[in-house]
């Protein structure tokens, strides 16, 4: 798990892109999020994260370019998506 925090802690994104993914932590529901983000059933907390950083990846690569097909929206809701399920994973986590 510790190489997905890393991963997590590494991420240089906009300030305001973090501040309102942390604001929709709220209302996070992993069944119906995640089945919407990942397109199917919502797997284990570390493979959502895994997926969900992989999406992250591609959206943000398309904000920097300035690609057309960049939604700022799905990028707020995998962020969230990560944050919540990164609270998952360690709250797992044996003491």
């Amino acid at each position: 798990m510790t190489d997905l925090i890393d991963a997590l802690s590494r991420l240089k994104r906009p300030r305001m892109l973090i501040r309102a993914a942390h604001h929709g932590l709220q209302e996070y529901n992993r069944n119906r999020d995640l089945r919407r983000l990942l397109a199917g059933a919502a797997p284990a907390p570390r493979e959502a994260v895994e997926r969900l950083m992989r999406e992250e990846q591609d959206l943000d690569s398309a904000r920097k370019d300035g690609r057309a097909t960049y939604s700022v929206a799905r990028h707020v809701d995998v962020m969230i998506a990560i944050l919540a399920e990164m609270r998952l994973l360690r709250r797992d986590q044996p003491a």
